[in-house]
């Protein structure tokens, strides 16, 4: 229940790598998973219905633009708007300036934010109940 997840992203792979010292001016469109060392200044965007797209940022990345993702597991920085789909990870030393929309968040004791958080359900909840026969 409090361990560490072993996948870092649903499928369990990284598609593309944004390496550490590396600089990148201009939006990103993506699929599949995206590793961010480096640093970014324009929108990272998952492609239309990739529902299955994540964003993992290391303690060295930072972003500059407007982040909308399905999953996103962050222990960089991003200034800018933020939108998750589906599920937000901020480990200890992430730090998000700009307005958080989410569905699911977990953060962890150090991580930041500096801005609103709106919480969107982009399919209602139902529930059901185990029944006794």
């Amino acid at each position: 229940m409090f361990g560490k997840k072993t996948e870092v992203t649903p499928s369990g792979r990284i598609d593309s790598l944004i390496g550490a010292g590396t600089f990148v001016e201009g939006s990103i469109r993506f699929t599949g998973g995206l590793r961010i060392d480096g640093e970014v200044k324009g929108s990272i965007l998952a492609a239309d219905g990739a529902s299955s797209s994540v964003l993992v940022l290391s303690e060295h990345a930072r972003i500059e633009g407007e982040v909308r993702v399905a999953h996103l597991v962050t222990n960089g920085s991003i200034v800018g708007p933020v939108v998750v789909a589906q599920s937000l990870e901020m480990q200890s030393k992430s730090r998000i300036v700009g307005d958080v929309e989410y569905a699911v968040i977990e953060m962890q004791q150090g991580a930041v934010i500096e801005g609103r958080l709106l919480h969107s359900a982009s399919k209602p909840v139902e529930l059901k109940l185990a029944t006794s026969a």
